[in-house]
C-alpha cells in the first residue's frame, strides 16, 4: 500500500484581505474588489450605513463626496469622516473607548495604500457591525464565509474585544464580568480549536478513504485479469510442478492476504465513519456552545453599558447634590443681602443728589479751565517771544562790544599811525639835510666812487653776484609770506574768537530763560497741588461711599451667577 498524503495547510490570508472578503458580502454601489478601490472611503461608508441606518444616515452619507478620482485630499477628507463616525458611534451609541494601538493613520491609507492601517480601519467597522442591533444577521454572514477567513475574522473580534475591555477604567464589578469574558474568549479559542483539528481529521480520513477504495479497485481489476488467466490456464494447473502452477498457487495466496487486508481496512473505514459521525456530533454541540457564549459575552457587555450608564448617573448626583447644598447657602445670605442693599439704596439717593450738585460746580471748573488753558496758551507764547526777543538783544549787545572793541583798536592803530607820522617826518627832515650834504660831497667824489664800484664789480665772481641778487629776493619773498601767514592766523584766532563769545552769550540765555521756565513751572505745581487737595477734601467721603456700593453690588451678582 502506498502512503496516503496529507493535503498542505491552508495559508493564513492577512487581516486586510480577509476583511474586503467579508465586506464584499455587503451590496455596495461603490466597487471594494482592492485596496486602491477602499483608499477613497465610499465602500466603507455605504456598509456603515447598511449596519446602523439610523446612526449613518442619509446626511451623513451625502457628505461622502462619491467623485474622488486620483485626489488625495477629497480621499483624506472621506477617511476622516469615516473613522470621526465611527469613533462617535462606539463613544456615544455602544458607551466603548477605542484603545490608541487601533486608530489607524490615515496619511499611510491615502499617499501609500498601506494594507496593515486599511486592516484597522475595516476592524473598526468589524466592530460596528458585530455590536449593532442587526448583529446576528452579520455572524451569520460570517459564518458563511471560508474557513481560513472566519478564523481571521474570529481573532480579528477577539482583538478589538481584548483592547476594549484593557482600555476601560477598573472596577470591582466591570473586573468580575471581565474575568467572565475572559473565560468566554478562551472556551470560544478552545471551540474553535477544536473545530479545526476535527476537520484536519476528517479530510485525513476522506484522504486515506480514497486512497483505500483506489487501492480496492485497482485489486478487483487485477483479480478479474487473474481469473481470466486461471480460466486460460485451467489445464495446466492439475500438474503441480509446473511453473503456471506455482505462480497460481502464490497469486492465490496473494490474493487471500489482499482480501484479508481489505476486509480489514472496510472494518477501519466504518469504524472512521462512526468515529467522523460523533465528532460532526461534537462540532455541533461545540456550535451551539458557541451561539450560547456569544450571547454570555454579549450579555456581560450590556451589563458592562448599563453600569457605566449608572456610574455616570451617580456622578451627576453628586454634582447636583453640591449645587443644591450651594444655592441652599446663597438664599440664607440672600436676606441679609437685601436688608444691606435698603440701606445702600438710602445712601446711594444722598449720593446722588451730591453727585448732581458736584456735576454742577465740575461744569463751572471745565469753563474756567477753557479760560486758563487760553491763558496759558498766551503766557506760553508771550515766552516765546520774549525769549526771541532776548536772544535778539544779547546778539545786538554782543555786537556792539565786538564794534567797540574794533573802535577802541582803530583808535589805537591812529595813534600809532600819528607817531609814526611824526617820526617820519623827522626823519625825512634829516635826510633831506643829510642828502644836501651828499650831493656836495658826491661832486667831488663821483671819480673816486665811480673807480671803486667798477673795481668791486671786476673783483666778484658772476656767479657769486648771480647768487648774491636771488638770495636778496629770495629773502624778500619768504618775509612777505611769513608776513601774511601771520596776518591769516591771527584773523582765524580772532573769528573763533568770536564765535566762541558768541555761543557763550546764547548759552547764558538759554541758562537765563530756563531758570525762568523752571521757577514757572514751580509756580504752576504749587498751584495744582493747593487745588488738588481742595477737590480731594471734598471727594473723599464720594469716593469712600461710592466704592462700598460698588463692591456690595459686585459681591450680590457674582453667588447669583
Amino acid at each position: 500500500m502506498e502512503e496516503t498524503q496529507q493535503p498542505p495547510p491552508q495559508p493564513r490570508l492577512p487581516l486586510c484581505d480577509s476583511l474586503m472578503i467579508w465586506l464584499q458580502t455587503f451590496n455596495t454601489a461603490s466597487p471594494c474588489q482592492d485596496v486602491k478601490q477602499l483608499t477613497n472611503g465610499v465602500a466603507m461608508a455605504q456598509v456603515l450605513h447598511q449596519i446602523d441606518v439610523a446612526w449613518f444616515n442619509e446626511s451623513w452619507l451625502s457628505r461622502i463626496k462619491e467623485d474622488v478620482g486620483d485626489n488625495w485630499r477629497i480621499k483624506a477628507s472621506n477617511l476622516k469622516k469615516v473613522l470621526q463616525g465611527i469613533m462617535s458611534y462606539y463613544h456615544e451609541f455602544l458607551g466603548q473607548q477605542i484603545s490608541e494601538a487601533l486608530i489607524p493613520d490615515l496619511n499611510q491609507i491615502t499617499e501609500c495604500s498601506d494594507p496593515v492601517e486599511l486592516g484597522r480601519l475595516l476592524q473598526l467597522i468589524l466592530g460596528c457591525a458585530i455590536n449593532c442591533e442587526k448583529k446576528q444577521e452579520h455572524i451569520q454572514n460570517i459564518m458563511t464565509l471560508e474557513e481560513s477567513v472566519q478564523h481571521v475574522v474570529m481573532t480579528a473580534i477577539q482583538e478589538l474585544m481584548s483592547k476594549e475591555i484593557l482600555s476601560s477604567p477598573p472596577n470591582d464589578a466591570v473586573g468580575e464580568l471581565e474575568q467572565q469574558l475572559k473565560r468566554v474568549l478562551e472556551e470560544l479559542r478552545e471551540a474553535l480549536a477544536e473545530k479545526e483539528e476535527l476537520r484536519q481529521r476528517c479530510e485525513e480520513l476522506d484522504m486515506q478513504v480514497t486512497t483505500l477504495q483506489d487501492e480496492k479497485n485497482s485489486l478487483v481489476s487485477e483479480n478479474e485479469m487473474m481469473n481470466e488467466k486461471l480460466d486460460q490456464l485451467d489445464g495446466s494447473f492439475d500438474d503441480p510442478n509446473t511453473v503456471v502452477a506455482k505462480k497460481y498457487f502464490h497469486a492465490q495466496l496473494q490474493l487471500e492476504q489482499l482480501q484479508e487486508e481489505n476486509f480489514r481496512l472496510e472494518a477501519a473505514k466504518d469504524d472512521y465513519r462512526v468515529h467522523c459521525e460523533e465528532l460532526e456530533k461534537q462540532l455541533i454541540e461545540f456550535q451551539h456552545r458557541n451561539d450560547e457564549l456569544t450571547s454570555l459575552a454579549e450579555e456581560t457587555r450590556a451589563l458592562k453599558d448599563e453600569i457605566d450608564v449608572l456610574r455616570a448617573t451617580s456622578d451627576k448626583a453628586n454634582k447636583l447634590e453640591s449645587t443644591v447644598e450651594i444655592y441652599r447657602q446663597k438664599l440664607q445670605d440672600l436676606n441679609d443681602l437685601r436688608k444691606q442693599v435698603k440701606t445702600l439704596q438710602e445712601t446711594n439717593m444722598m449720593y446722588m443728589h451730591n453727585t448732581v450738585s458736584l456735576e454742577e460746580e465740575l461744569k463751572k471748573a471745565n469753563a474756567a479751565r477753557t479760560q486758563l488753558e487760553t491763558y496759558k496758551r498766551q503766557v506760553q507764547d508771550l515766552h516765546v517771544k520774549l525769549s526771541s526777543e532776548s536772544k535778539r538783544a544779547d546778539t545786538l549787545a554782543f555786537e556792539m562790544k565786538r564794534l567797540e572793541e574794533k573802535h577802541e583798536a582803530l583808535l589805537k592803530e591812529k595813534e600809532r599811525l600819528i607817531e609814526q607820522r611824526d617820526t617820519l617826518k623827522e626823519t625825512n627832515e634829516e635826510l633831506r639835510c643829510s642828502q644836501v650834504q651828499q650831493d656836495h660831497l658826491n661832486q667831488t667824489g663821483a671819480s673816486a666812487t665811480k673807480s671803486y664800484e667798477n673795481l668791486a664789480a671786476e673783483i666778484m665772481p658772476v656767479e657769486y653776484r648771480e647768487v648774491f641778487i636771488r638770495l636778496q629776493h629770495e629773502n624778500k619773498m619768504l618775509r612777505l609770506q611769513q608776513e601774511g601767514s601771520e596776518n591769516e592766523r591771527i584773523e582765524e584766532l580772532q573769528e573763533q574768537l568770536e564765535q566762541k563769545h558768541r555761543k557763550m552769550n546764547e548759552l547764558e540765555t538759554e541758562q537765563r530763560l530756563s531758570k525762568e521756565r523752571i521757577r514757572e513751572l514751580q509756580q504752576q505745581i504749587e498751584d495744582l497741588q493747593k487745588s488738588l487737595q481742595e477737590q480731594g477734601s471734598k471727594s473723599e467721603g464720594e469716593s469712600k461711599s461710592s466704592h462700598a456700593w460698588r463692591h456690595l453690588i459686585c459681591a450680590y451678582i457674582r453667588p447669583a451667577n
